[in-house]
C-alpha cells in the first residue's frame, strides 16, 4: 500500500495527536501529524497551553491556526506559571503534572470533539500519543478507538528503559552512595540487555544514577512503559538497517506491534504536501533566526562546525566558557546556537576577546531551522548533545557528530555513535578547551574525521533507501496507517 489519499467520497479518518510537552517531543509528533494528513486524515494536535503560547510568541499568531482540517486545541499541564514564557519546564515536574492531571482535561476535549463533530469535523478515530503521556490510553479504551503510543527515543534507548526494573531487582540501582558516581561503578558492564551490545551502567539512561530508593523519574518511567502493552501500536523514529536487531528484540517483549518509520522529517520529503499552509506550520518554541543560514552560503563546503545541545541541556557559565574557547582556539567557522536558558543561573555571557577572536568565522544564534543547517553543504560537523532527533538527522544529513551527552537516554544515543555506528566521539562531561580544541580539529581535518564522515554517507545512503517508496520506513509507515489507525468502527478493513 502506498500513500494514497482516502478518497473525499468516505468520511475522514480523525487522528488526535499528544506529543509529550517538550521540544524534543512536538517536532517528531508534528512531522507524524502531517503524514497522516498528507494519507488524508483530519488532525487536531493538542499542545499545552504554556507551550501554545510560546508558539505564538515564536512564530505568530498564525501558526496556530491550521486548516479545516489540520486543527490546534489546548490542555493545561497542571503546573502553576512560570515567571518566564521562554524557557523549558522542570521535566520531573512536567512529568508527575501531566500523568495526574491531563486525562480529564483530555476526556473533555475528546467529548467536545466528537460532540460538534460535523462534515468539517469528523468523530475521533484515533490517537496518537507520546510515550511518556500514557494516560491517554485510558481515553481511548472508553472511546474505542486504537490507541498508538510514539516513542521519541532511538530503539537502544527505548530498550535501556524496558529493563529499569531489572536494574533494581539485581541491585545495580539505585547507588550505595554519590561516590559511585566517580569511582568507576558506572563501569560496570551490563551484558544481558536483548539486543544491546557492549554497554556499561554509564550509557543507561541516567534517571537511574541514583541513590534515593524513591527517585520519581526511574518509577515514572516504569509506571509509563508498563501501559504500553495496551497500546495498539508502538512507534519509533528510526530506521531497521540502523537499530533492526534492538527493534526485534523491543517486539519479543512486546505485545503491540514496532514500527519504526523514520527519520519522519526524511519521509516527509518523499511525500511532498502540496498544501503551502501545512508545509509552514512548525513547532519551534523559539524564533528561528535564518540570518544564519544566509551566513552558512558565503562558507565552503564542510568547512563549518554546527553547535547546538538541544531544547533542554543546561550548562553552567564556566562550562559555557571551556567551550567557547575550545571553539575559537581550534580555527574553524562555527554556527553557535545558544538559547536564552543554556545556561544556569546565568546569562549566556562570553568574554569581549572571543567576540574579536572569532570575528568573520562564528556565528551565534538563540534557535534556528536544525534540519537546514544540517543538510547545508557548509557544515561539516556536529557538535551535539545527543538528543534522538538530533543525533538521527545528522545521520541522515551526512554529518560527523562530537557528543555531549546531558541526560536520559542521550549516553546510551552517545555509546551507539561513536562505538557502533561510528559516527561520533565522545567528549568528557568535565569539558575542557584543550579537548574541544583537540576534538573539532580532529572532526574537520583529521584522519578519524574523514572516516567518521565516511560512515556518515554510508548511513545517510541506508536511512535514504528506508524513507524511499517500497523501503522499510515507507512499508512500515503505510502499514500502521492500513493495518492500525483505520480499524475503526468507521474505517474497517
Amino acid at each position: 500500500m502506498g500513500f494514497l489519499r482516502i478518497g473525499d467520497e468516505f468520511s475522514k479518518p480523525h487522528a488526535v495527536c499528544v506529543p509529550y510537552p517538550a521540544q524534543g517531543h512536538m517536532n517528531p509528533m508534528l512531522m507524524f501529524a502531517k503524514v497522516l494528513h498528507h494519507r488524508g486524515f483530519h488532525i487536531t494536535f493538542v499542545n499545552t497551553e504554556y507551550n501554545h503560547k510560546r508558539l505564538i510568541k515564536s512564530r505568530g499568531i498564525d501558526s496556530v491556526k491550521g486548516l479545516p482540517d489540520f486543527r490546534f486545541e489546548t490542555i493545561p499541564d497542571g503546573l502553576p506559571p512560570m515567571e518566564s514564557d521562554d524557557v523549558t519546564q522542570d521535566i520531573p515536574a512536567l512529568c508527575e503534572s501531566t500523568s495526574r492531571t491531563c486525562l480529564v482535561p483530555f476526556k473533555n476535549l475528546l467529548k467536545e470533539l466528537n460532540c460538534t463533530h460535523s462534515s468539517h469535523v469528523p468523530p475521533v478515530t484515533c490517537i496518537i500519543s507520546d510515550g511518556a503521556m500514557t494516560f491517554t490510553i485510558d481515553a481511548a479504551e472508553e472511546l474505542g478507538v486504537p490507541e498508538v503510543l510514539f516513542w521519541t527515543t532511538s530503539a537502544c534507548g527505548y530498550m535501556a528503559y524496558w529493563h529499569y526494573q531489572s536494574l533494581f531487582e539485581r541491585g545495580l540501582a539505585p547507588l550505595k552512595d554519590s561516590s559511585y558516581l566517580t569511582n568507576g561503578y558506572l563501569e560496570t558492564p551490563i551484558d544481558w540487555i536483548p539486543g544491546l551490545k557492549d554497554i556499561r551502567l554509564k550509557d543507561i539512561p541516567n534517571f537511574i544514577w541514583t541513590t534515593n530508593p524513591d527517585e520519581f523519574m526511574p518509577q515514572y518511567v516504569i509506571n509509563e512503559l508498563s501501559r504500553s502493552h495496551r497500546a495498539s501500536a508502538i512507534i519509533l523514529n528510526t530506521f531497521d538497517a540502523l537499530e533492526g536487531d534492538i527493534v526485534d528484540a523491543i517486539q519479543s517483549i512486546l505485545k503491540p506491534p514496532v514500527y519504526t518509520i523514520g527519520s519522519l522529517h526524511s519521509l516527509l520529503k518523499h511525500i511532498p504536501e502540496h498544501n503551502p499552509i501545512i508545509t509552514s506550520i512548525g513547532s519551534n518554541l523559539w524564533k528561528e533566526e535564518t540570518e544564519c543560514l544566509e551566513w552558512l552560503d558565503s562558507k565552503p563546503p564542510n568547512s563549518v562546525v554546527y553547535v547546538n545541545f538541544g531544547s533542554i541541556t543546561v550548562m553552567s557559565p564556566q562550562l559555557l566558557v571551556e567551550f567557547a574557547w575550545g571553539l575559537a582556539n581550534s580555527n574553524q567557522s562555527f554556527l553557535w546556537v545558544i538559547r536564552p536558558d543554556l545556561v544556569t543561573g546565568d546569562s549566556a555571557i562570553l568574554p569581549p576577546e572571543f567576540a574579536t577572536q572569532t570575528r568573520g568565522r562564528s556565528v551565534l544564534a538563540k534557535w534556528c531551522a536544525q534540519e537546514r543547517v544540517l543538510q547545508h553543504p557548509s557544515v561539516g560537523g556536529f557538535l551535539t548533545h545527543c538528543g534522538w532527533n538530533s543525533a538521527i538527522e545528522s545521520i541522515c544529513s551526512g554529518v560527523p557528530m562530537i557528543c555531549w551527552p546531558f541526560f536520559a537516554e542521550q549516553h546510551m544515543n552517545c555509546r551507539y555513535l561513536c562505538e557502533h555506528w561510528g559516527v561520533g566521539m565522545e567528549i568528557d562531561s568535565d569539558v575542557k578547551r584543550e579537548e574541544v580544541e583537540m576534538l573539532v580539529r580532529e572532526l574537520m581535518g583529521g584522519e578519524k574525521g574523514r572516516e567518521m564522515k565516511n560512515r556518515a554517507q554510508q548511513w545517510k545512503e541506508r536511512a535514504d533507501e528506508a524513507v524511499s517508496v517500497g523501503g522499510t520506513s515507507w512499508t512500515n509507515a503505510a502499514s500502521l496507517i492500513d493495518q492500525v489507525l483505520l480499524i475503526s468502527p468507521d474505517h474497517g478493513d
